[in-house]
């Protein structure tokens, strides 16, 4: 039955990568790949495709990557393609309610906490940051609302204190696509009783910013770490020293002090943070501001 049913996948990062590898080992026929467009990266602004399309050509799928979901072609692409179901795993975009309607069993998303707390677009880093010593990922349907469907599946993981975000994004990526698999099949054979969250106990996060990534100094050593770890690679966790952008890119918590081990001074590569001090014998975080 699996080989019969037609998935459309919508996913952009590497998060969703896992998943879509999953799918097409399992056996579902994937008729399209919806992804974003190709992005200038690095100091260079090299253009490269996303991790997903990557994959997508990688397995022989056909890719769409269109701007918007509210081009009437894109629309009709998609409606033509006939899919039984939809998979979702951080494509990025809110899907329009004609889509929603297209597919008879659905959306299905893969999101990465335990929802109702955390919806919205930086479920990770947020756990992080709030100190949390779990989180999860969980199976919904999608309806027009922000991560507000019922609920198909979920599984808790424990944050670990010395894995940073993109260690914990691996791990929920391969958890969650282990349990979309579980549960994709149980759900399309009506053996799922779908649960409605509790939306009164809803938590959002936010889209993060480079500001957001500024370090006051001031706060606790694990609050700091918490702030370093959560936010790296992206949108980074800095401190300003003589006039220059200082980007603190890894440290350690021991002994409750922070012990930065990496950094990136404005317009220069990453170093350790062994090698600034080399050069700057007199440096002392306080000089941090």
């Amino acid at each position: 039955m699996v080989n019969s049913i037609k998935i459309i996948f919508f996913g952009t990062p590497d998060f969703a990568v896992p998943a879509l590898k999953l799918l097409a080992d399992s056996g579902y026929q994937i008729v399209a790949v919806f992804t974003q467009s190709d992005k200038h990266i690095g100091r260079k602004q090299v253009l490269s495709p996303p991790p997903v399309k990557f994959k997508a050509d990688n397995l022989k799928l056909k890719v769409f990557q269109p701007k918007t979901l509210k081009d009437n072609q894109v629309f009709e692409d998609f409606k033509n393609l006939n899919p039984d179901i939809c998979v979702i795993a951080a494509y990025g975009k809110m899907i329009p309610k004609r889509y929603l309607d297209v597919p008879a069993r659905g959306f299905v998303n893969i999101h990465p906490s335990l929802l109702p707390k955390y919806r919205g677009p930086s479920p990770i880093q947020t756990a992080i940051l709030n100190g949390d010593k779990k989180t999860g990922v969980t199976i919904m349907l999608v309806d027009e609302e922000m991560d507000h469907g019922k609920i198909l599946s979920s599984i808790e993981y424990r944050i670990s204190d010395d894995k940073n975000y993109e260690g914990i994004e691996d791990d929920l990526a391969g958890l969650g696509a282990k349990l979309l698999i579980e549960t994709l099949s149980e759900y399309i054979n009506g053996n799922i009783q779908l649960t409605e969250q509790n939306h009164e106990q809803a938590t959002y996060t936010k889209l993060l910013t480079r500001e957001d990534g500024r370090i006051d100094w001031n706060k606790s050593a694990l609050e700091t770490y918490d702030q370093i770890r959560a936010l790296n690679p992206e949108p980074g966790t800095w401190s300003t020293w003589k006039g220059k952008i200082i980007n603190i890119k890894k440290a350690e918590l021991a002994d409750g002090k922070i012990n930065i081990q990496n950094i990136q001074i404005e317009g220069k590569k990453e170093m350790a943070f062994q090698e600034f001090l080399n050069g700057h014998p007199d440096f002392t975080i306080s000089d941090l501001n």
